[in-house]
């Protein structure tokens, strides 16, 4: 009966994407389809509704921090700090290794900060404008910040998904890092290369428009307008938290934008709303977007997720799984049981915090060694999660980029990590055969 049920709802997942409709449709399908599951274990509408709510409820600070990502991403456009960022920059971008720059800018914004969500919010809407102006395929650049922004996500000593698998598996996060920088090189190195290989096809007949003089018509270029992104960059390496760090930089910004771009009250409180929105055609190309409403889908996604978590846990749904994924290990090789596992609750989890824990629930009894166990969840959940569309850890970065789901295709090393270590595990086990 659970597999039915969770074979169903994959099946709508895949019509959704192949059809090219919203995901939310197959969530509500989904929801429908594991409280009717409920009911039939003899759970009444109202604990199923109450499990339900539960799941929402931990999510909470997720959606606030939706909220301050939509208020801040319209306020940067406003304030000039995109517009700054790229004018004090544009002098270093090669249209050459376009792809490649922003692999590496947001791999290292990441580490530094430790978080995806605040880096691609940052960062990578900076590189999505820049990515617009020399008209490269927007997928494919949101592919890349999403590859870069889960590298540091992965491996930042301040990163709050290695701290949880630090914890869960009672290991030094620091002996972690080092595992996981081992683990990473060959892909890291892979994903470089085909980065460089297709920035020099994508970018070999892109001239970069005259930006510094398309944003001084509209915004006043000056060091004053790069303030909301110093601010959030300094609080995050002093690990002040990213809702901290982002309402910091939105009270930063607010003057900005008054005093300094000339923006009434009335015009801010709007765009907060409903985002940045110029008259000029070339600038609403590059720049038009932001507000919380930019934020109300991937909330919606998220609220309906979310409410999954309390009926699995309530319900057992995924109770056998665990007897199949120890087979598994046995006939196979550890490794393979957890990305196998990882894949399933990326997929049913629609998170990467309970996708980590219960991946590392299921695989409990695969693996003794608790620091290769560590290595494992940082190389299957831990990235596998954000390849997932409907999953928080993917819709969130690529909507705070404005780019669609298709962007995961063109995310190379969070594919190559997992099958690398995959191949790796697979040797270590004809040596020690």
């Amino acid at each position: 009966m659970e597999f039915l049920v969770l074979g169903i709802f994959c099946t709508f997942l895949i019509l959704c994407i192949v059809s090219e409709a919203s995901i939310i449709y197959a969530l509500l399908a989904g929801f429908v389809l594991f409280m009717g599951y409920g009911k039939s274990r003899g759970y009444s509408w109202k604990e199923l509704g109450h499990m339900a709510f539960e799941g929402i409820y931990k999510v909470k600070n997720i959606l606030i921090t939706f909220v301050l990502i939509g208020m801040m991403t319209a306020l940067w456009r406003a304030a000039g700090t995109i517009p700054a960022v790229i004018c004090y920059t544009v002098r270093f971008i090669q249209p050459s290794v376009f792809l490649l720059m922003v692999f590496l800018l947001n791999c290292l914004v990441s580490v530094l900060t430790g978080t995806a969500l605040g880096t691609a919010a940052t960062i990578g809407v900076v590189c999505a404008t820049m990515a617009s102006a020399l008209k490269i395929s927007p997928w494919l650049t949101g592919g890349t910040i999403l590859s870069g922004v889960y590298f540091g996500d992965r491996c930042s000593p301040v990163s709050t998904s290695a701290l949880l698998v630090a914890e869960l598996t009672e290991t030094n996060i620091y002996q972690n890092i080092k595992t996981m920088i081992k683990s990473a090189a060959v892909p890291f190195v892979l994903s470089c290369i085909l980065y460089g290989l297709i920035s020099m096809r994508a970018g070999r007949s892109a001239e970069l428009p005259d930006l510094v003089h398309i944003f001084s018509g509209q915004f006043v270029i000056s060091w004053i307008a790069l303030l909301p992104a110093v601010v959030i960059l300094v609080l995050s390496v002093l690990q002040a938290g990213v809702k901290i760090s982002m309402l910091a930089s939105i009270l930063t910004a607010v003057p900005v934008c008054v005093f300094t771009q000339g923006i009434s009250w009335q015009e801010l409180s709007q765009l907060l709303i409903t985002g940045f929105h110029s008259g000029d055609a070339a600038m609403a190309a590059m720049l038009n977007g932001g507000g919380i409403v930019s934020m109300i889908k991937v909330g919606a996604i998220v609220c309906i997720s979310s409410s999954y978590s309390g009926i699995f846990q309530e319900t057992g749904i995924l109770d056998h799984v665990q007897k199949i994924v120890e087979e598994l290990a046995e006939k196979t090789f550890p490794f393979l049981a957890v990305f196998v596992t990882a894949v399933i609750t990326s997929i049913v989890a629609c998170n990467q915090t309970l996708a980590i824990m219960l991946t590392r629930q299921l695989c409990e009894k695969t693996e003794e060694d608790q620091k290769k166990m560590a290595g494992y969840l940082e190389d299957s959940a831990v990235v596998i999660a954000p390849l997932i569309p409907w999953s928080i850890a993917c819709a969130v970065p690529l909507s705070a980029v404005g780019v669609s789901e298709i962007s995961i295709l063109a995310a190379f090393f969070l594919y190559l990590l997992p099958v690398c270590e995959c191949f790796a595990a697979f040797i270590r086990k004809k040596k020690n055969v």
